[in-house]
């Protein structure tokens, strides 16, 4: 399977194309949309698309852990970090 990536810019235009909406329009609904989800998730809260999934923030334990450059024992520190769920019409998609 070959990889295929979308960036920002290939996103926005996209969507530009499929609704006939400006690319700046796109723009800024786009980056409203990820700054709304980003406050959510800083604030605790998870957010959930239907048909997209849910973003909510987990937390990671502390744990102690190897540089692989020296072999040398660490220790990493807990940290909340964001995780997403797909939805089931995301995964039934991928695989109709």
């Amino acid at each position: 399977m070959t990889e295929i990536k979308m960036n920002k810019t290939q996103l926005i235009a996209d969507v530009a194309i499929k609704t006939g909406m400006s690319k700046s329009e796109i723009k800024k609904a786009l980056e409203a949309t990820l700054d709304t989800i980003t406050s959510s998730l800083q604030d605790g809260e998870s957010v959930q698309i239907p048909s997209l999934g849910t973003f909510k923030v987990s937390a990671r334990a502390a744990r102690t852990g190897r540089n692989p450059q020296t072999g040398e024992s660490m220790n990493i520190s807990a940290k909340l970090v964001p995780a997403f769920k797909p939805g089931k019409f995301m995964k039934e998609s991928l695989n109709p």
